[in-house]
């Protein structure tokens, strides 16, 4: 199918089934209202086929180019249908399945994620070791020898782990080698959450919601078959993930910090402070989509992304940055002290955009990426 036409038709669709798919709430609602929504709006679209388009058919998929998946995105938190945060773990994980994952259980795995039976999390972070994943100490052992043991045990403790508390699987990246070798010592298994030995404890954020968890592992055991591409290729799962994440989900975000600036616009006065203040938002904004969607279509086009999506990552933090600070600047109190549906909303979000120059990848460490393997500044 091609975007026009797809575009067009899932337009069209959403209009016509609005009261069936609109939240049963009033945003921001609970965590729990984000993610039984998400489900729920994930079922309906599978069976109707619009979830399915864009991923291949030995998945369940239609077939077509991966910006299919990301009009989808786009258009649902467009409506503010579903939290893009939250949906982004669909284009983060799913393709990891399709990718290195041995067929049958791709094939039968993800369409549970697309049709909203199942949530996965991603089990990278590490308490001591940030954005660093070559430092990384979680160890799976081999029962026996590592090339043929039926089993893996798996001992350690994740963190900032994206819904967790919600989720039946978990992509969970581990230390199998020497931490010498770091990047080659690393091994990716696709962990059920049931598994005995597995413990979730739900971390609050500053805005109040408890999206991130810590998980422990204390000897659980991990079928052999469970394993994520090879035995020590787990960097290159890991890397696989950043194309997605810093294309389609970016896209999503996008879309979303479309839809809450013009929010802003419908609420505040006509003069010449809030044009200047929405001006800088707006160029930071279409700078930002005008990037996003360059790297998409490269993307869909089979080239290899890099370090240039450094410069995604910057983009869309400093927007969103940008963008709840105008809504402090021309909503005085509605931020700090409204009570109200609307202004929780604002402080919710708000708190949130403070972390978006660290989750992810922290500013600091984008713009040191920039200078050196784009810019060619040296190690300094």
């Amino acid at each position: 199918m091609e975007i026009a036409e797809f575009r067009t038709g899932l337009a069209a669709w959403l209009d016509e089934h609005a009261d069936e798919l609109a939240a049963p709430f009033a945003p921001p609602g609970t965590l729990d209202d984000q993610v039984e929504q998400m489900q729920r709006v994930k079922a309906l679209l599978h069976a109707a086929g619009w979830m399915r388009w864009g991923w291949p058919e030995r998945v369940g998929g239609l077939g077509g180019s991966p910006i299919l998946r990301t009009e989808l995105g786009a258009q649902l938190v467009g409506r503010d249908l579903i939290d893009p945060g939250i949906f982004s773990l669909v284009e983060v994980l799913a393709p990891t399945l399709v990718d290195f994952a041995p067929p049958q259980l791709a094939a039968d795995v993800v369409p549970r994620l697309l049709s909203g039976e199942e949530m996965w999390c991603q089990g990278f972070s590490e308490p001591a070791t940030g954005s660093d994943l070559g430092a990384l100490t979680c160890r799976a052992v081999a029962d026996g020898d590592p090339e043929s043991a039926a089993t893996w045990i798996v001992n350690g403790q994740k963190v900032w782990t994206s819904l967790a508390q919600y989720s039946e699987r978990c992509v969970l990246l581990t230390r199998t080698g020497s931490t010498e070798s770091r990047h080659r010592g690393i091994t990716a298994f696709f962990v059920d959450m049931d598994t005995p030995g597995i413990t979730v404890s739900p971390i609050e954020m500053i805005n109040g919601v408890p999206e991130f968890a810590e998980v422990f592992f204390d000897d659980v055991v991990v079928p052999a078959d469970r394993m994520l591409g090879e035995l020590h290729g787990g960097w290159a799962v890991a890397m696989s993930i950043l194309p997605y994440e810093r294309s389609s989900c970016f896209w999503q975000r996008t879309a979303y910090l479309q839809r809450r600036l013009q929010l802003l616009v419908d609420v505040v006065p006509d003069d010449d402070r809030t044009a200047a203040v929405v001006g800088e938002a707006y160029l930071q904004l279409h700078q930002l989509r005008a990037r996003s969607r360059a790297t998409q279509h490269r993307l869909a086009g089979g080239a290899t992304l890099g370090a240039e999506t450094s410069i995604d990552k910057v983009l869309v933090a400093t927007t969103e940055q940008t963008l709840y600070d105008a809504a402090l600047r021309l909503l005085p109190g509605t931020v700090q002290f409204d009570d109200s549906a609307a202004g929780e909303a604002w402080r919710a979000e708000y708190l949130y955009s403070r972390a978006a120059t660290i989750y992810g990848g922290t500013a600091e460490v984008q713009r040191n990426i920039i200078a050196r393997r784009l810019l060619d500044l040296g190690e300094e």
